[in-house]
């Protein structure tokens, strides 16, 4: 299987906020950020493995800066890294004041996703050319997010395995 670059599988997106994408704070909505943050990572992701993708796991996304009402919000994504199925994308989400042009990078994020073949089994991806520094620094430094993913999901699992599956009707 051959290599891209990473540039190759870039999708970027915009949207304006609007009265109804926020809170009572005037602010975004965080889970409504995380579905377009879901989307675009998708995206870059089906570009970069030409199959259909599912996320497998979102590190974290921590709030920067908040997006008001009447800014426009980019959302930037780029595969970084594979292992042999799985995908780590970056999302970089700039929001811009319309009437200023000020922009600032408020929020980051880093998701797996795992590439599926037709019968819905996992399939392996190619690996990643990273070019500029920026995507240099991120390939560099993604075996090390790797590692701590898996980490964390082996203590998920065990945490998970001890929680009862109580039916809350019933008591």
């Amino acid at each position: 299987m051959e290599a891209k670059k990473a540039r190759e599988s870039r999708s970027v997106t915009s949207i304006h906020v609007m009265p109804n994408d926020t809170n009572n704070h005037g602010t975004f909505f965080g889970g409504k950020l995380m579905m377009y943050v879901d989307n675009i990572g998708a995206i870059a992701a089906m570009r970069h493995a030409r199959q259909l993708v599912v996320t497998a796991s979102i590190d974290s996304v921590d709030f920067l800066h908040p997006i008001k009402a009447g800014s426009s919000v980019c959302l930037e994504a780029t595969v970084t890294w594979t292992h042999h199925t799985s995908m780590e994308v970056f999302v970089k989400i700039i929001t811009e004041d319309l009437m200023t042009g000020e922009r600032t990078l408020c929020t980051t994020s880093f998701l797996t996703f795992v590439a599926l073949g037709p019968d819905g089994k996992v399939v392996p991806v190619p690996k990643v050319i990273p070019e500029s520094e920026e995507e240099k620094m991120l390939y560099d430094t993604a075996e090390k997010r790797y590692l701590h993913r898996k980490e964390r999901r082996s203590e998920t699992k065990a945490f998970v395995s001890k929680l009862t599956l109580n039916k809350p009707w019933e008591r």
